[in-house]
């Protein structure tokens, strides 16, 4: 009589059969495999050695298999589907190779050739895990003023939650479940699929248009609004309000002033080639998930590119207002990082960081020890130092034994108002008394702190959960003169973000400029990675 095959090679040809559509199990059952073989534990073993966590999973399951086993069919096509679509989700292509799955198990004569398999795909399944939960990069590796660690993947937890789910489960699990992700997953699927097809067309052949104008370049500013959303159909050759007004939503959804005149910069927004703006979405989405972390129920959100600062509430913005950010200069960009906001400053005072004393003080004080008068000198026990007892000319910013230091008052810079959540960047939140500054579209212009347009109604918001009168409460401490800190009874996490693609409040698609070259130099390093921005399919 025959001897019995053994188990693997029973199974080996529903193995192969890997690209099947996924079978459903019930949430909370862990497969049933029957116990492993001792060729199949050793490959796992040997396939495992080294990596502690494999490991104490493979132990833990009693080496039964994950992926090779009777039930293994449906999990292993849920896996491989998903790494077929990493190029979707702007994750590399070449990392996530589905082939490389199917060629592990094809190679799998052996049931100790089948216990590596099943850990390669396990592996495999990490792999992909780790890239959709955190991404690809470094961001400090690429740029040094990203000053955000992305979030750390809980391999062992997700294993054991492989035990009970489906593949596709866990991996949507650890994927960020922010809205603006799936948002932005469908608007990078759209640009490709429009670039596929030709794009928005040819460019506008001109630097300005206005209303009533007539000619060839209205006509390709026509039909290149109507390609790209913002205007429906029409065939008039005209600048007319149908067509004034396309305008005046392009310019919106690209952060510039609103005025339904074409000119250079709104020009070169329409003109811009769909495959930077999907490079823009690309970016967006690896960024996505640098963030994905809890970010508070209550919590402030600053992106620095759109120049504004909002208050968001359970998912829902409270407050938005307009914004100025650091300059473009290396030295004055605003860092994008995360810390807790925990006190305000009512009638603060201004004490000069020492890269602005060498920058922009100390040279003056040099040459004239009665310079900016405004300034007080004081020591490190904040005691203020007659100027007359301070040779400025035989220090540096770094050797100087004093601070520089502006009391409170109207010309103060930080205005009535700072908001303070402690971070090694010393960059705060605070009022200015340059309101005329917001009157610009562009506005990098600070030393890296953020200015806000209206600080009052941002601290009303902030003190509403603890104090019955806000505004009243505000008032009485500002009208007092005294430098006053209130401390918030919740700290609320502040989001210092950088967003050149991202949708607004009704969902659309907006862009903005890559003020620091940021994204830029994100996009390279993730074509280093692998991604390709233009074809997500690839």
């Amino acid at each position: 009589m025959p001897r019995p095959a053994p188990l693997w090679r029973a199974s080996l040809a529903a193995l192969l059969l890997a690209c099947g559509p996924a079978v459903a199990q019930e949430p909370g059952t862990p497969p049933v495999t029957p116990p492993a073989s001792p060729g199949f534990a050793l490959g796992v073993a040997e396939a495992a050695g080294g990596d502690d966590t494999l490991g104490a999973f493979y132990r833990a399951r009693d080496f039964a298999p994950v992926w090779t086993g009777p039930d293994g069919a449906a999990r292993r096509a849920q896996l491989v589907a998903a790494m077929a679509g990493a190029p979707a989700h702007a994750l590399p292509a070449e990392r996530h190779d589905p082939e490389r799955v199917r060629a592990a198990l094809a190679a799998a004569d052996t049931a100790r050739a089948l216990g590596a398999a099943d850990v390669a795909l396990t592996r495999a399944f990490l792999r992909l895990a780790r890239d959709l939960h955190a991404g690809v990069l470094d961001p400090r590796a690429v740029d040094g003023n990203i000053r955000r660690t992305p979030p750390t993947l809980d391999a062992p937890a997700l294993l054991a939650r492989l035990a009970e789910v489906p593949p596709a489960v866990a991996l949507r699990e650890v994927t960020p479940a922010d809205p603006e992700y799936s948002r932005l997953l469908r608007a990078r699927a759209r640009l490709a699929a429009r670039s596929a097809a030709g794009g928005w067309g040819a460019p506008v052949p001109s630097t300005r248009l206005d209303p009533g104008d007539e000619g060839p370049a209205v006509v390709a500013l026509r039909d290149r609004l109507m390609a790209m959303g913002y205007l429906g159909r029409s065939v008039s050759g005209r600048y007319d309000t149908q067509l004034t007004a396309a305008v005046r939503a392009a310019q919106a959804a690209h952060g510039l002033a609103v005025d339904g005149i074409a000119g250079p910069a709104t020009l070169a927004a329409l003109n811009t080639p769909i495959e930077e703006r999907l490079q823009a979405i690309t970016v967006a989405l690896e960024r996505e998930r640098w963030m994905n972390i809890p970010r508070g129920a209550r919590h402030v959100w600053v992106n620095l590119t759109d120049y504004s600062s909002r208050i968001v509430d359970d998912g829902r913005i409270t407050l938005e207002t307009a914004s100025i950010v650091g300059g473009t200069a290396r030295e004055t960009e605003t860092y994008e990082f995360s810390e807790a906001m925990t006190y305000m400053e009512i009638n603060p005072d201004w004490t000069i960081p020492r890269g602005m004393i060498a920058r922009s003080y100390l040279p003056a004080l040099q040459a004239n020890p009665h310079a900016h008068p405004q300034l007080q000198v004081t020591d490190r026990s904040g005691r203020v130092i007659a100027r007359e007892a301070v040779d400025f000319a035989a220090h540096s910013a770094r050797s100087l034994p004093y601070n520089l230091r502006q009391p409170p008052g109207p010309r103060n810079p930080l205005g009535k108002v700072k908001f303070m959540f402690p971070n090694p960047h010393a960059i705060y939140l605070h009022d200015t008394p340059d309101r005329h500054l917001f009157d610009r579209a562009r506005r990098a212009m600070s030393n890296g702190c953020i200015r806000l347009r209206d600080p009052e109604a941002f601290a009303h918001v902030l003190l509403a959960p603890q104090v019955a009168d806000p505004v009243a409460e505000f008032e009485r401490i500002h009208r007092s003169g005294r430098q006053t800190r209130v401390y918030l009874d919740d700290p609320v996490p502040v989001h210092l973000v950088y967003r050149t693609a991202f949708t607004d409040a009704q969902g659309a698609l907006v862009f903005r400029e890559d003020v620091y070259g940021r994204d830029a130099r994100v996009h390279a390093a993730l074509r280093r990675a692998g991604v390709d921005a233009v074809r997500p399919d690839s």
